[in-house]
């Protein structure tokens, strides 16, 4: 028997009239931070709902959703980033698809949409980083013409 909220999971790629790609909106924030969770990022609607209000805002960025029958199943957020040692470029700030819609052409969909936004923003790359530990993360952006340039180390200081 299903759960309140669980997905079906399938195999076959969705049709194109079967997702849709649009800007996120504040009422999305619950299904980000359920998608956030998933990934391994803990958040509370509370909390999305405060950070997406402040993304929302800022022309330099945008939060695309896919949304098919029964609600949005991903999302990607992107950044334009200027800094002194490297020409503007888009940034990915995430990417995550539902666990049961994976391997259906949202990552990609919502990838080309992101890449399409930096496009109009004049940006010429787009940059991310994928956690070590995640290799099929890897091999979906290699497979959409991503080179790995560096590996580096995270750090993070409480403020």
């Amino acid at each position: 028997m299903k759960r309140k909220g669980e997905r079906t999971l399938t195999s076959r790629p969705f049709a194109p009239s079967e997702i849709a790609v649009r800007r996120a909106r504040p009422q999305d924030a619950e299904r980000l931070a359920e998608l956030a969770t998933e990934l391994g990022y803990p958040s509370s609607a509370t909390e999305v709902a405060r950070r997406l209000e402040r993304v929302l805002g800022d022309g330099r960025q945008a939060v695309l959703v896919a949304e098919a029958v029964g609600g949005v199943v991903g999302w990607v957020h992107v950044i334009a980033t200027f800094l002194i040692e490297s020409d503007p470029q888009a940034e990915i700030g995430g990417l995550v698809v539902d666990q049961n819609h994976r391997g259906r052409g949202v990552g990609t969909l919502l990838m080309s949409q992101a890449e399409q936004w930096a496009r109009a923003q004049g940006l010429r790359s787009v940059y991310l980083r994928s956690n070590v530990l995640r290799r099929e993360a890897q091999r979906f952006y290699e497979k959409l013409g991503y080179q790995v340039v560096k590996t580096q180390t995270a750090f993070r200081k409480q403020l």
